[in-house]
């Protein structure tokens, strides 16, 4: 008679489980693998758009909560903490470890994922509250991690080195890390004296994207001001500072269109909105006019309400994609171009130069700015189908052969299987 696997219900704590970011794009696809190999997923955070009968939604877990905003601000621009703040720091952190107690306890957990909630300290009592149930209970937990403070400039000044070092992340024998890239792979190990695994950001590559709905794209192409000759050049990413969108309207500028207009899908997000104005500024500058369409484009697949497109639909109406960024954890948005089979222009970011540039993908590089080689490289993939439809083609096989559910799938059940294979912590 075979072994009875220990782990069924697995819970995901995050601080933001909704919307456009890159960590809640990865637990829906992290569930959905999860689900689909007999597992059952359950969600607990601030913002939460999953099944509600499936959810625990708890408002001091979101970063954007009044006391952890006050948290946050305070820990990240001074060298000393006041006591005050540090007993806000353990109310919270009481909190919000019996809201997860109940969570475990309600859904019957087995195994907790901490999406990126002990990675970067942007709710240091939600980290610390994660970590002291780990130390309670000795449950199998695998920490996935997006983007560590030591990647982030605005966290390098800080009061809480004390509640970073335990927190952010921890080290329990209980726990597998995973990372998102190869350099921070490198980085966790050096920093903290741990191993992870890496898994990159993935996309189902094995269910190819629908036909493109010419009523649909038409319809798109109408809403953004777009004749029907002029090139839609679309930028698909948050406007936050790290996007470099700046890069795209110098592109859109130099291409020398009768109509030149570059049209972003997602929201400014939690970052502010100073780089969204001197965005606008410096189109007007640059004479380009900038089509800001997040408030008509749904991200969740399903859930189109009257009057909205599709995120897919926009990527299918797209001739030209841009990815300029100078930094990210991976880029889902480069994964979604490949998967839409759409033409891109990339700056050649730091994981782009490490884990994606070295498998062969056909895109337009750039070096932190826009050369006459990469304009003449983009007229011609603009007048020529063939050498469009070579090089979407060519980074779609490519795509899913590195970055695919199945590639996900092997890796992320072989450390939940791992756990069913340990002993039973007998205090757990």
């Amino acid at each position: 008679m075979g072994k009875k696997n220990r782990i069924h219900n697995i819970g995901f704590i995050s601080t933001r489980i909704a919307g456009t970011d890159g960590v809640s794009f990865e637990i829906r696809k992290w569930a959905e693998v999860l689900e689909r190999n007999g597992y059952t997923c359950f969600f607990f955070g601030g913002e939460i758009d999953r099944p509600p009968e499936k959810s625990r939604l708890c408002a001091e877990a979101h970063f954007d909560h009044p006391g952890i905003r006050e948290i946050t601000q305070h820990c990240f621009s001074r060298t000393t903490r006041d006591s005050s703040v540090s007993a806000m720091i353990d109310h919270y952190r009481d909190l919000l470890r019996n809201e997860i107690h109940d969570f475990i306890m309600d859904f019957g957990l087995d195994c907790i994922i901490a999406e990126n909630s002990l990675t970067i300290p942007m709710n240091i009592p939600l980290g610390l509250a994660v970590t002291r149930i780990i130390a309670e209970t000795g449950m199998p937990v695998i920490a996935h991690h997006h983007d560590f403070s030591w990647e982030r400039d605005r966290f390098a000044i800080n009061c809480a080195q004390d509640l970073l070092r335990m927190a952010f992340p921890p080290v329990f024998d209980c726990m597998k890390h995973v990372v998102i890239n190869s350099r921070a792979s490198v980085d966790l190990s050096l920093r903290a004296g741990v191993s992870s695994t890496v898994i990159p950001n993935v996309f189902d590559f094995a269910s190819p994207p629908a036909e493109e709905d010419p009523e649909i794209t038409s319809r798109i192409r109408k809403l953004v001001g777009l004749g029907q000759d002029d090139p839609f050049i679309l930028q698909p990413t948050r406007v936050v500072p790290r996007k470099w969108i700046e890069r795209s309207i110098d592109l859109v500028s130099r291409l020398g269109l009768k109509n030149p207009r570059l049209v972003i899908s997602h929201s400014s997000g939690d970052e502010g909105g100073d780089y969204n104005l001197m965005l606008r500024d410096y189109a007007a500058l640059m004479d380009v006019e900038l089509e800001f369409i997040d408030h008509v484009v749904s991200i969740e697949e399903g859930r189109v309400r009257e009057g909205q497109f599709d995120i897919s639909d926009v990527y299918r109406a797209a001739d030209l994609v841009t990815y300029p960024s100078g930094y990210e954890g991976f880029g889902n948005a480069l994964l979604e171009t490949f998967y839409f089979k759409k033409p891109v222009v990339v700056n050649r970011y730091p994981v782009f130069i490490t884990d994606i540039e070295p498998r062969g993908f056909d895109v337009c590089r750039m070096d932190g700015f826009i050369t006459k080689d990469i304009i003449k490289r983009v007229t011609s993939l603009m007048r020529d189908r063939d050498l469009r439809h070579s090089m979407t083609e060519k980074n779609y096989h490519i795509a899913g052969k590195y970055f695919s559910y199945e590639m996900l799938e092997k890796q992320l059940l072989d450390i939940v299987r791992e756990f069913d294979n340990r002993p039973v912590n007998p205090t757990g």
